[in-house]
C-alpha cells in the first residue's frame, strides 16, 4: 500500500505532463531573466548618477553594483541589484532592487549597525515624504524577508510618524521598501530611479 501511495505521488497530472514536454516556457523564462539583468544594469547606471550628483554622506561602499539571481525565494525565481552596498558584519548600508517572479518589482533601503544610527533620525523626519511615495516599513524580526505580507511590512499610510519612529528605534535594523506589480514593466525604468532618488534625498545632511 505504501509503495502504491509513493508511486501515486510521482505520477504527473495532465498539466504537469504537458509542461514537462514543453521546453518553450523554460526558454522564455531565460529570456525574461536576461532582460531583467539588462534592465537592472541600466538602473545601476542611473543610480550611480544620482549618488555622484547628490554628494551624499554615504559610507564607503563597494564600488560596483552587484546583480545576482536565485531560483528559490519562497519557491520562486528572483533577480536582485544591490547598489549602493556595504555589507560589513553588523554594519549594513544597502539599496536592493528586486524582481520576484510572479509577484513584483521592489526597491528597499536596508540599514543596520552604525549606518542605522547615522541615518535613522533623517528617515523618521521623512515620514510624510515616504508615505506620499507609498513606502512600507519592515516590522519583522527577520531582516532577510522580502515579501510584503502583513507580518513583514506595514504601509506608512497606516502609521503616524510617532508609530514609525517606535518601529525604527526598537529594532536593530531598518528597512523601507516600495513595490510595483510586474505589469509596470514598461514604466519601471522611470519609476524605480524616482523612488531611489526619494531615498537618497532623505539621507542628505
Amino acid at each position: 500500500m505504501l509503495r502504491m501511495k509513493q508511486q501515486s505521488k510521482l505520477t504527473l497530472s495532465d498539466e504537469e505532463l504537458q509542461l514537462v514536454n514543453d521546453a518553450g516556457w523554460i526558454l522564455t523564462k531565460h529570456i525574461i531573466t536576461r532582460k531583467v539583468y539588462e534592465m537592472f544594469g541600466h538602473l545601476a547606471e542611473q543610480y550611480k548618477v544620482v549618488v555622484e550628483k547628490g554628494n551624499l554622506p554615504l559610507p564607503v561602499v563597494q564600488p560596483s553594483p552587484k546583480i545576482s539571481r536565485g531560483e528559490n525565494y519562497l519557491l520562486l525565481p528572483y533577480v536582485m541589484l544591490d547598489y549602493p552596498r556595504c555589507f560589513s558584519g553588523e554594519n549594513i548600508f544597502a539599496v536592493r532592487t528586486m524582481f520576484w517572479w510572479g509577484n513584483f518589482f521592489s526597491i528597499t533601503l536596508q540599514l543596520s549597525g552604525e549606518y542605522k544610527k547615522i541615518f535613522e533620525e533623517s528617515l523618521i523626519a521623512g515620514h510624510d515624504l515616504l508615505k506620499q511615495h507609498e513606502f512600507y516599513v519592515c516590522i519583522n524580526e527577520d531582516a532577510w524577508q522580502h515579501h510584503f505580507e502583513k507580518e513583514n511590512y506595514s504601509p506608512l499610510y497606516q502609521l503616524t510618524q510617532e508609530e514609525m519612529q517606535q518601529v525604527i528605534l526598537q529594532k536593530e535594523f531598518v528597512k523601507l521598501a516600495v513595490k510595483f506589480p510586474l505589469n509596470y514593466w514598461s514604466k519601471i525604468a522611470e519609476t524605480l530611479p524616482e523612488k531611489f532618488s526619494v531615498l537618497m534625498q532623505l539621507l542628505k545632511p
